[in-house]
């Protein structure tokens, strides 16, 4: 367990280098965190890996991330944790299958929380990614899980890996903290792209049946697929 945690540490150590790279935070904002499972399977007594408080991202290394419960409390480390350590801590607890989650304050993404209106679904990268539009949640305040509780509201049902909760800004989830980078590379991307696209007219949605099919072809059959063992011949 303990060299899982300081694998953990370095990879969300170096997946928060992405942040900047990608243009989606200035200055302390956002968060990357990794789920570590304690035991066979996910459950309440795993743990999480999140950035310290208020540390500039030149200054992460992974001996500075720190090691919470699913309650948000720090088990280990020398800093407090991010401010938003609870609202990760809630969606692991709540969202078993979810092993990372990603908060930004990307400037698109965020303009569209800052409407409340969720980006719409009218380029087929959104229906690949997000299997139709990124949808907004609720407004909550910082410092307790009501902003994890959002976030579980609004995507335990549906197909999207980010909500844009209303006047914060992005959250994604993925299978794994790297899952998540994506997705928040993704959607402050498409909400760049679709405010281009509404400065120029209306937009042209894309219908439903269309979006299910290339969301099932983007996830099943897009990319390197794994080999299927077959006996070999005797030819």
């Amino acid at each position: 367990m303990l060299a899982e945690i300081e694998r953990t540490r370095a990879v969300v150590a170096t997946l928060h280098a992405e942040l900047p790279r990608w243009g989606l935070v200035v200055w302390t904002a956002g968060n990357v965190s990794q789920r570590v499972v304690v035991g066979s399977a996910p459950g309440p007594d795993d743990l999480l890996v999140i950035k310290p408080s208020g540390v500039t991202y030149d200054e992460l290394t992974p001996e500075s991330m720190v090691v919470c419960d699913l309650d948000g409390t720090l088990v280990d480390g020398t800093r407090a944790p991010s401010s938003d350590t609870a609202a990760h801590a809630y969606v692991y607890q709540h969202l078993p299958h979810i092993g990372g989650v990603v908060h930004t304050h990307s400037t698109y993404a965020t303009a569209w929380a800052a409407r409340g209106e969720p980006v719409p679904c009218v380029l087929t990268m959104m229906a690949d990614e997000f299997g139709g539009d990124v949808p907004i949640g609720p407004f909550a305040l910082i410092g307790d899980d009501s902003i994890g509780r959002g976030i579980v509201e609004t995507l335990r049902d549906s197909r999207s890996p980010a909500v844009l909760m209303r006047n914060h800004g992005p959250f994604t989830i993925g299978k794994d903290a790297k899952a998540a980078v994506k997705a928040a590379v993704m959607v402050e991307e498409v909400a760049r792209t679709v405010h281009i696209a509404r400065q120029l007219g209306d937009t042209v949605p894309i219908a439903p049946s269309d979006i299910d099919s290339l969301y099932a072809r983007y996830q099943h059959v897009y990319g390197q697929q794994q080999p299927t063992n077959t006996p070999e011949s005797d030819s």
